[in-house]
Order: structure tokens, then sequence, then C-alpha cells
């Protein structure tokens, strides 16, 4: 009973092909963070690469659309506030 032990009314455990199980799964944990860490890396990089690449960095598109937002929004509220004031309610 070295190797194999019983539990359970003859529910026999075979430790040594559990723990090579055990191994297998540790390495392929350990591989599979490691290539998703090499995913990450070449992805940040690509994209740092494009953001440098770019005319207008993303900091400027994204005042232009809170200033165009801005625009919009009181050209919508003034045609509102006009509309209410010209109605006899």
């Amino acid at each position: 009973m070295a190797t194999n032990e019983s539990f359970f009314n003859g529910f026999q455990l075979n430790r040594p092909l559990l723990a090579g199980g055990a191994v297998l799964t540790g390495i392929g944990a350990v591989l599979s963070v490691a290539g998703t860490v090499m995913v990450c890396a070449a992805l940040a990089t690509a994209g740092r690469n494009w953001m440098r690449s770019m005319d207008t960095p993303p900091s400027a598109l994204a005042q232009k659309a809170i200033h165009d937002a801005k625009v919009a929004s009181a050209a919508g509220w003034e045609a509102w506030r006009s509309e209410h004031a010209a109605s006899p309610n």
C-alpha cells in the first residue's frame, strides 16, 4: 500500500500519478502566465508605438470632443429656452 491508498470502500488513489498530474498542471499554469505576459507586453508596445505615430495626440482629440459636446449642449439649451420663452404657456 505504498503507492495506492484505499479510502471509502475501495476508492484507490494512485499517489505518483496524482503527483505527476499536479506537477504538469503547475508547469502548464506557469507557461500560461508567461504567455499571457508576453502577449500583454507585445500589445502594450504596439499601442505605444501607434500613439506616438498619431498626428494629433489622444489628449488633444479628447479636449476637442469635450469642447464640441459643450458647444452642442449650449446650442441645444439655447434652442430649448428660445422655444419655451416664445410659447404663450
